[in-house]
């Protein structure tokens, strides 16, 4: 730092130079603004919450058991469904490789309307593998 002379004789001045102090500041503050990260801007989005009731459908890659009950309810490999989710697993079936079969299992008591709409339903959906098991228990029922 260097000292100016006073304008009278003999009387130093004693005033620091600045200007040296203020450019290494602004190297200081141009090297900072440099190295800081560019912030990405955010966009807040409201994004669905999982309630925990989505699980994945039981839907066996190989063979798929379609059970009508005699207290007329319609099981998915043992699991009770409605028509409509009935039609949404047949659909999930169609779309796989290698379509895997569905048996269809009507119990003797069991009213044949709801039997004819489950029917209706595996029709809807083109199921293209389908077979009626535990027919032998129609045997004995009338």
């Amino acid at each position: 730092m260097a000292m100016a002379a006073s304008t009278t004789e003999g009387e130093p001045m004693m005033d620091i130079n600045t200007t040296p102090l203020i450019d290494v500041m602004l190297v200081l503050l141009i090297m900072f603004i440099i190295t800081i990260p560019i912030q990405t801007h955010a966009v807040k989005l409201d994004l669905p919450v999982d309630d925990g009731n989505n699980t994945p459908p039981p839907i066996d890659p190989v063979k798929n058991k379609v059970v009508i009950t005699a207290t007329n309810e319609v099981t998915w490999n043992g699991t009770p469904i409605d028509l409509m989710r009935l039609r949404q697993y047949l659909d999930i079936t169609q779309t796989m490789n290698p379509i895997p079969e569905l048996h269809l299992q009507p119990e003797a008591q069991a009213r044949y309307d709801l039997v004819d709409r489950v029917l209706a339903v595996t029709k809807r959906a083109q199921v293209e593998k389908m077979g009626f098991v535990g027919n032998e228990a129609y045997a004995t029922a009338f």
